[in-house]
């Protein structure tokens, strides 16, 4: 099948809010005027696709990736937290340490790697069938996660 042609639905389980595994700081960080910038306040979407390894057999993909950023966040806890706004002139950004976490969707799409074609380079098809996105826009980032990840299982892989 032409990679061009590939159409396919992802069925998607109810986002969680992954939080730490552990007690973090809970602490306000402001972010430098590097990372501020007005032109900056976007998610940054990427796919990544791991081939199945058979060794792994009867794991479950989105269990292992849960447990793993739990423990993640412990020590990258500003993930876990929301960017708010300081108030006043400019609008300065924070970080709130808050612990509320990641969001983490299971899915399942019908699809093999190999329906994508030889060469897995942009432009992916059906890409926002594989990507978890915030449920408003993408350039609305205060009081919203940090971090959005969908593990989405397939026939022959695991697709983030």
């Amino acid at each position: 099948m032409s990679s061009s042609s590939l159409v396919f639905a992802a069925q998607r389980k109810a986002p969680v809010l992954v939080a730490p595994a552990k007690p973090t700081p809970r602490e306000l960080k402001p972010l430098s005027d590097i990372d501020d910038q007005p032109s900056l306040r976007f998610y940054r979407s990427g796919l990544f696709f791991y081939r199945h390894d058979p060794s792994k057999a009867g794991r479950d993909p989105a269990r292992a990736v849960k447990e793993a950023l739990a423990r993640c966040l412990v020590f990258y806890y500003p993930i876990a937290g929301r960017l708010r706004d300081q108030g006043g002139p400019g609008g300065k950004l924070l970080v709130d340490c808050n612990g509320e976490g990641a969001v983490l969707v299971d899915a399942y799409a019908d699809v093999s790697i190999d329906d994508f074609g030889p060469a897995l380079i942009p432009p992916i098809p059906c890409a926002d069938e594989l990507l978890c996105f915030p449920d408003t826009s993408a350039s609305d980032v205060v009081d919203r996660p940090l971090l959005y990840i969908q593990v989405a299982r397939s026939t022959t892989a695991v697709l983030f």
